[in-house]
């Protein structure tokens, strides 16, 4: 035998004992999803956009400072000085059904014929969901400085999702 193939065996060997190592318990019985998980994984329908390009888009010439990436998930906001902030949240795994559970005082509208639904922020401003899926959801927040409950919030709100919906993925 020459050195080289002594030398592949060793590392193979060392491979296999590594690779049944990390497999150190069996459960016997049929697997299941744990309580609560969705039986199957849903793929990213905002694979490619990013909230951030595409609010930047939405709102450049309007005199918004850049995006600004605020989580690790796709949400954006950007800010107008002495105006307020609009933010963009593109979710693929929550829909319209935990929007409503998640808020008080939910109203149903559409928007460009999407499903969408409604609500005020709670430390002001307003919300609107837009349906993308059973389990996503495109969602626009705007806050305005000159009144925490300013009506004119719900209405730029409707006006950004209006815009932003022919950018959104069509899924069936």
């Amino acid at each position: 035998m020459t050195i080289n193939v002594r030398i592949v065996q060793a590392v193979t060997g060392a491979c296999l004992a590594l690779a049944t190592a990390a497999c150190t318990s069996t459960v016997t019985g049929t697997p299941s999803p744990a309580a609560g998980a969705s039986p199957t994984v849903h793929a990213d329908v905002f694979a490619g956009l990013n909230a951030c390009r595409v609010l930047e888009q939405l709102t450049a010439g309007q005199g918004f400072g850049p995006g600004e990436n605020i989580s690790r998930r796709n949400e954006c906001d950007v800010s107008k000085s002495r105006f307020g902030t609009y933010g963009l949240a593109l979710d693929p795994v929550q829909g319209l059904r935990e929007y409503r559970e998640a808020n008080d005082a939910v109203t149903e509208t559409s928007v460009n014929g999407r499903d969408a639904l409604q609500a005020a922020i709670p430390t002001g401003g307003c919300s609107l969901a837009v349906e993308v899926g059973e389990h996503a959801r495109a969602m626009v927040q705007v806050a305005l400085i000159s009144s925490p409950r300013d009506p004119q919030a719900c209405v730029d709100a409707q006006a950004l999702a209006e815009k932003l919906e022919p950018l959104l993925p069509k899924v069936p």
